[in-house]
């Protein structure tokens, strides 16, 4: 079976899901939706796609889609999100993170697709990476005993006269910047994740950028003295490592996060000695598309479910408040 798919938003993360297509046999990047014609029509040009519409309700209309993948401004991933997944267009929506700005847009987009029947997934990457998976299943297998701690960054050392509005979305609060949503997003997620519950109380503070967080610090309480300590920054140098620590060891990934088509690795540390198990390179995106086509092919869950991405975004508005107030702010069962 094959899966028409087209892109909104024709950035730079939409250059990877039309990698994406152009690797998975089930899958047909046919139409790309754009607010810009030069950029659709570079990406046209890249990937050979023809069919470039301005408006979004066209493109549902004419092109007889089963997946859309949002890839524009975060600050419009919801509007975008809920619209396409109320049209009735299209079978699954896949979008790019931050699902949404907060947790009220999140549970809209999530009751949109519920209500329309349409699968609605949050793109994060590294769940579908063979390293994280074996580290979930060596925690889960109380390979280090029992799960304390998880540490980890995301810096990308961006020179200060380019972390400016005008120059990308990322330093730009209007289109959905900053650090915890560019960056942080992952290390959340995969404390969460990795700890298999929702954080009780949360700590965070920020380095201010010209209108966005520059670099952010978080501290996430799981209960029981569990921790997650999460360093992200565009100003500091670049460091993207994740260590998940138990009572009986350790595990270390030094390249967690943007390692396409790299060589990577877990170290192992229990009180039998280190052991390194390495990955060969895989292309993260096509194997999040693999499984989506999966999930519209058996029926099978998604991998992320929408409760999981509303509980994200519970968990940055509690950061964001956190960072606005100085004091830690209090979760109960996920929610505030």
């Amino acid at each position: 079976m094959s899966y028409r798919v087209g892109l909104i938003g024709t950035g730079g993360i939409a250059r990877a899901h039309g990698k994406a297509c152009q690797q998975v046999d089930r899958a047909e990047l046919v139409a790309v939706c754009d607010i810009s014609k030069d950029a659709m029509a570079n990406f046209g040009e890249r990937f050979g796609v023809e069919a470039q519409y301005l408006d979004l309700d066209e493109m549902l209309a004419k092109e007889n889609l089963d997946i859309v993948v949002i890839c524009n401004w975060g600050a419009y991933h919801a509007k975008t999100g809920i619209q396409a997944a109320r049209s009735g267009q299209v079978k699954a929506v896949l979008c790019e993170k931050p699902f949404t700005i907060n947790a009220a847009e999140a549970e809209t987009f999530a009751q949109a697709g519920r209500e329309s029947g349409v699968l609605v997934a949050e793109a994060f990457k590294f769940r579908y990476h063979p390293m994280h998976i074996k580290a979930k299943e060596l925690v889960t297998s109380g390979a280090i005993g029992e799960l304390i701690q998880v540490r980890s960054t995301f810096c990308t050392g961006v020179p200060l006269e380019n972390r400016r509005p005008e120059k990308n979305w990322r330093w730009n609060k209007e289109q959905g910047g900053g650090s915890i949503f560019d960056l942080a997003c992952y290390n959340i997620h995969h404390a969460r994740f990795m700890f298999g519950a929702e954080p009780e109380r949360i700590f965070a503070v920020e380095l201010p950028g010209v209108e966005v967080d520059d670099a952010s610090t978080i501290v996430m309480d799981f209960g029981g003295g569990r921790t997650a300590q999460i360093s992200v920054a565009f100003n500091a140098w670049r460091s993207q490592y994740a260590e998940v620590i138990g009572d009986q060891g350790m595990l270390r990934m030094d390249k967690a996060w943007n390692n396409e088509d790299q060589l990577v690795a877990i170290e192992q540390e229990t009180g039998d000695g280190k052991e390194v198990i390495e990955f060969e390179p895989v292309f993260q995106f096509a194997l999040q598309l693999e499984h989506l086509c999966d999930c519209l092919e058996t029926g099978a869950p998604h991998r992320i479910p929408l409760e999981d991405s509303v509980a994200q975004m519970r968990a940055i508005d509690a950061i964001y408040e956190s960072m606005a107030t100085g004091k830690s702010v209090e979760l109960v069962g996920g929610a505030k």
